[in-house]
């Protein structure tokens, strides 16, 4: 039986007595020894359930033996602490994309965006949450691929409707950073003669830097990386913020034409539904990375601590996004701000605090490109030397699978070559599934789960989830239908203004 069909065929076991350890409420929010590991949706697939015991516990020694299968090999992928899973979750939320909140803050307006932001940041945290529970139920699951298959009744469609959707999320995301990697480039060298087509050349150079930066094959080696990558991007966007405060002006400030610069609490008369909507979606973007999540819980060390990791990177998250994205708008006005932010800076300015953003221009794209080939490398590589070992053939065929990802980056980079329209389309394709409507049918799963085991739950908190779970599933339709039409009408209406060059232009794209 193959893996993908594993779970289709198997019926849900009844879930054996957890441990003598004493429960605790709170650890059902910020983790610990304490959580009490609900029902399996599904029953163990056949490849897992080879090798237990039916003594054993089927959540914690599925992750006792896949630590103990590790010991002694040469790459080991149970390795991450709270801490270093912490450092990757900074890697992937502090980022460039938050630069792009100025420009969101001038369409919403400020009292909107703000709280748009902690409302944004408390539902993400919401169903992160809620995927946490659903892994801990099925240790066995790698990635968001396993968890979707699971998720709707073990279908094999599932399994391939989210691993294409997983894919193009992740080459996307790769592609946004060839994008601004060669943004950053030409604004780099604006006054010097580097060739005809520079930003194509750009690409190509910050495609191949990626590349090579993506070879390490476990995530305890990026999340070393992915620490250093969030502490650049925090003092980037913190000296963008100072930056703007200190120059008084933005840049090209001209009263005479565009007047002082505007600030204003909520949206401007004539603000359109397609800029309102992609607006929203740029800071819906930057907030829902849960496509990862089942990845790197995959890797830890004890699943149990992962809302440590979660809450930490959730409260930095409001601040930084809120505070930068606030000032950097109160000194740009509607007139003057850009996006990415950094465009709104003189040019001394923009060029310092543009570079620290570089570690994670290159990082964070290898990180989203790392998660894909390791989901692919474990699908053609699983109970075979090639995954534990060095080998010829391991290292050449992951080497191999980076290198059609990174292509495909470039392609997109070059076919769709401009920051706010690419956040949009991602936010209103992929994260209407990754940030919504998953997770809401979990919640429903694991629901049903529960009272057939005679687990009981509060009627009140019953109630509201089931409120609140129908209404993400609801918001993740409208983002995949709403949204798509807004961030496709943007991408035209962009086009037709002239505002950006054309496929694979030659022309700079610097700030």
């Amino acid at each position: 039986m193959s893996e993908k069909s594993a779970y289709k065929s198997a019926s849900p076991d009844p879930e054996p007595a957890q441990p003598s350890i004493p429960y605790s409420r709170w650890a059902a929010i910020f983790g610990g020894p304490s959580v009490t590991i609900g029902p399996r949706i599904a029953g163990l697939p056949d490849f897992v359930k080879n090798d237990l015991s039916d003594s054993e516990d089927s959540s914690s020694a599925i992750v006792n033996k896949q630590i103990a299968a590790e010991d002694g090999t040469d790459i080991q992928y149970r390795t991450c602490s709270w801490q270093k899973t912490a450092g990757l979750l900074f890697s992937e939320y502090i980022c460039l994309a938050i630069m792009s909140f100025p420009w969101s803050y001038s369409v919403l307006g400020l009292v909107p965006g703000l709280i748009l932001t902690v409302v944004v940041a408390a539902t993400v945290l919401y169903t992160s949450l809620v995927l946490w529970k659903f892994c801990l139920r099925h240790p066995e699951v790698r990635d968001v691929c396993d968890l979707g298959q699971i998720l709707f009744w073990g279908k094999e469609w599932a399994w391939w409707g989210t691993a294409v959707m997983f894919i193009l999320n992740n080459t996307f995301i790769q592609a946004l950073h060839v994008l601004v990697g060669a943004k950053y480039l030409n604004t780099m060298t604006a006054s010097d003669d580097v060739g005809h087509c520079r930003t194509v050349m750009f690409s190509v150079v910050v495609t191949i830097i990626c590349a090579i930066g993506s070879l390490p094959r476990t995530f305890d080696m990026m999340s070393k990386l992915g620490t250093a990558s969030a502490i650049f991007t925090f003092i980037s966007v913190l000296l963008a913020a100072v930056f703007a405060g200190v120059q008084g002006k933005p840049s090209l400030y001209d009263p005479s034409t565009l007047g002082e610069p505007l600030v204003t609490a909520f949206p401007v008369k004539g603000t359109t539904f397609v800029n309102g909507m992609s607006a929203f979606l740029n800071i819906s973007y930057t907030f829902i990375g849960q496509i990862t999540l089942p990845s790197f819980i995959a890797e830890m060390r004890d699943p149990r601590d992962f809302p440590k990791s979660l809450w930490a990177c959730t409260i930095a998250e409001i601040f930084v996004f809120s505070i930068v994205g606030a000032v950097v708008y109160a000194y740009s006005g509607n007139q003057y701000v850009t996006a990415p932010a950094f465009g709104s800076l003189d040019l001394v300015y923009k060029k310092v605090a543009f570079s620290f953003m570089v570690p994670t221009i290159i990082f964070l794209g290898t990180l989203y490109a790392s998660v894909t080939a390791r989901f692919i490398f474990f699908r053609v590589f699983r109970n075979t030397k090639h995954v534990n070992s060095h080998t010829v053939v391991g290292w050449s065929s992951w080497a191999g699978i980076l290198a059609v990802t990174w292509v495909l980056a470039f392609i997109i980079a070059q076919v769709i070559p401009f920051f706010n329209s690419l956040l949009s389309v991602m936010s209103s394709l992929f994260d209407s599934w990754f940030g919504f409507i998953f997770w809401g049918v979990a919640f429903f799963r694991m629901r049903t789960a529960d009272k057939e085991a005679g687990r009981r739950h509060s009627p009140v908190t019953d109630w509201l989830g089931i409120v609140t779970n129908a209404f993400l599933i609801l918001v993740g339709i409208f983002f995949l239908t709403v949204g798509t039409y807004a961030s496709v009408q943007g991408i035209i209406d962009s086009f037709e203004a002239g505002a950006v060059g054309g496929v694979f232009s030659c022309a700079t794209n610097g700030i």
